[in-house]
Formats: structure tokens, sequence, C-alpha cells
């Protein structure tokens, strides 16, 4: 039994029909889903599963199953369960998920601003963060903002793309988080790319231009710690 991730491929698809494998107080499975499973410090989506009859179940939170094979669909105590085999609409919460998107994308480009290994990130709704293991101080919020935003005003293209294992592990260039690897032994690793900026593994979703990221400020940069900077960005 196994969830297949329409979010990996198509990031933009906001509604598509599944069918019920599983359904208990843990939550719902089901054969395809287009909720992306929490993750890679992208909180899980939300939206709602509306049945044949027209009813809807709401979806409050998403993560994977403890095999990492399958997506848990987490709905209220309150709401009556749908029955195994049974179809259904999924619907996203639209504004949430986008709103993602573009920090997430935003956050890549941060790393690019900033080149120094990060230990740890985190996405909001329309802010995030990322920490860094940087040596010494001496960020300027003015300065990184301004790296930022000329990125976002190139309007790159964002693709993504699938490498083999051997080849990640033949380019470890590749990965720039240090708390955090990137998932393997399924044989290929999800790669996303920034035209001429940007490629890292990553599993997340992401807008399709770095225009759509809208206007983005570095608000705060942080000292947790003798090398670690945590860089917060807000976008409007």
């Amino acid at each position: 039994m196994s969830t297949t991730l329409l979010f990996r491929d198509d990031a933009f698809l906001r509604e598509a029909g599944a069918r019920v494998l599983a359904a208990d107080e843990t939550g719902v499975v089901l054969d395809r889903t287009v909720f992306y499973a929490q993750g890679g410090g992208q909180p899980g989506d939300r939206g709602r599963m509306v049945r044949e009859d027209g009813s809807a179940i709401t979806v409050a939170d998403t993560v994977y199953g403890a095999d990492k094979s399958t997506v848990l669909h987490k709905v209220a105590t309150t709401e009556t369960l749908p029955r195994p085999g049974e179809a259904v609409r999924l619907v996203l919460d639209w504004p949430l998920r986008h709103a993602r998107m573009r920090v997430h994308t935003a956050l890549h480009l941060l790393s690019v601003a900033l080149p120094y290994p990060v230990t740890g990130g985190s996405i909001g709704d329309g802010e995030g963060r990322l920490d860094f293991d940087i040596p010494d101080a001496g960020l300027d919020k003015e300065e990184v903002t301004a790296r930022l935003r000329e990125m976002i005003a190139r309007d790159a293209a964002v693709s993504t793309r699938w490498i083999s294992d051997e080849e990640l592990l033949a380019n470890p260039g590749l990965v720039k988080t240090m708390s955090v690897k990137p998932p393997m032994g399924s044989g290929c690793v999800r790669l996303v790319a920034i035209d001429g900026l940007d490629l890292q593994p990553c599993g997340g979703t992401h807008v399709a231009r770095t225009g759509e990221i809208g206007s983005a400020t570095v608000t705060a940069i942080e000292k947790k710690g003798k090398q670690n900077r945590r860089v917060r960005i807000a976008l409007a």
C-alpha cells in the first residue's frame, strides 16, 4: 500500500480524484494525493476531501505514515471517516499552499545569497528562516535583502529533475543542509533547479519562476550560537 505523490510532478495541481485505501483515527490514506506531507521544514497541506454525496471532510494536516510510503490526511475526530474503496475529490487550500511555495523558493535563493552550510530552516505562510553555519558576524540585512531581490527580479525558471543516488554521492556539493540529508535508498533523488542560480536536492513545492515570489525582505539576523546565524525573511 502506497500513496502516489502528485505534487512532486505538478506543484500547481489544486484538485484531484483519489480512492481511500484506509481510514482510522490516525488519518486517511489515499492511493494518490495533491497534499504535501510535512517534511524538510515545510508544513503539511490543508484542504478538504469531497465525497460522492457532495459532503466535505476537512483535512487539517498532512503527514507521512511510519514507513514513509503512505500519506496520512489528518481529519478532526468529529468528522465521519470515509470507507476503504470510496472515491473522493481532493481540494487544496490553495492560497495557503501557494504562500508556502513562494517562501520555499525564496529560501533557496537566500542560500545562494549566503553561500554557507545550512543548519536548519522553517517555512511559514508568508515568512520563513534559514540557519547558517557562519564563522563570524557582520551580516547586513539591507545587503542580503538587495541580493535576494536582485535574484527574484531575474524571473528565473524553476524546474525539477531526478538523479540517481550514485550521482548525488558523486556530487556532495549539491547538498547544502547539514542537519537534514536528502532521502536516499529509493534509487533516485529529486533536484530543484533555479535557472542560472541554484541546484539542490529538495522534495518540496516551489513556484514556477522567481518573479512569482514577489517582494522579499530580510527582517532579522539573529545569533544562535558561536557560529550559527538565523536569517528571517518575510514576503509582501
